[in-house]
């Protein structure tokens, strides 16, 4: 990863493995089954960078089948948010890493004309149930999503910075809004494209990753 010139909290990845699975991702006839699996392949790789100063905690009094050892544990409780559809593509990445994780949905849509988030869904218990929250949001695009996310987390008691953006892709304008309005959440990306067009596409882009996760184009 490589802290973005955007924000000091963006970490943008130069792994080889994440930018030729997103040249992949970016081809408009890649089958959705190869989408899919894609998708889960970069959020698995942002997801253990996401992880990586994560804190630890001893475990003694352990036994092996040659010695007794101490062993570590993270002793967070993780939430996962998927943003209802896309970020349901970067879910079973997430339930590998962390299986014990506490799982809250959000339902997510950005009107066509006016480019804003509309809530429809929440799936969050009456109280705070995770330390740190993965929000999944595959792309950034204008930003307004994410945004609309992260005020629902931190209407239910979560502070910025105990939330930690998984994104596949993003736009430069998307992800600088989104760095600005919360300066203390962390953004885990694979890519960040120049160009938002006026649709808020993000261009190259991938296109719709909703559609493209679940051959709804």
């Amino acid at each position: 990863m490589s802290t973005s010139t955007i924000s000091p909290k963006v970490q943008i990845s130069s792994h080889p493995l994440v930018l030729s699975k997103l040249t992949q991702l970016r081809l408009h006839d890649l089958p959705a089954k190869d989408f899919r699996e894609g998708i889960r392949a970069i959020g698995s790789m942002l997801i253990y960078e996401a992880s990586r100063h994560l804190p630890l905690a001893d475990v003694p009094n352990l036994q092996s089948p040659v010695a007794p050892f101490t062993g570590q544990t993270i002793p967070l409780r993780v939430g996962l948010s998927p943003i209802l559809r896309a970020g349901l593509g970067l879910e079973d990445a997430a339930l590998e890493m962390f299986p014990e994780a506490t799982v809250l949905h959000l339902g997510l849509f950005r009107d066509k004309v006016s480019l804003q988030a509309i809530e429809y869904y929440s799936k969050l218990p009456s109280q705070v149930t995770a330390d740190i929250v993965f929000l999944l949001d595959p792309l950034i695009a204008t930003g307004g999503t994410a945004l609309a996310a992260i005020h629902m987390l931190s209407e239910w008691g979560l502070s910025p910075s105990q939330i930690k953006i998984i994104s596949v892709l993003g736009s430069k304008q998307g992800v600088q809004h989104v760095a600005e309005e919360f300066p203390d959440v962390e953004i885990y990306i694979g890519a960040v494209d120049d160009i938002l067009t006026e649709k808020g596409y993000i261009s190259p882009g991938l296109g719709d990753a909703g559609d493209r996760l679940y051959s709804t184009i």
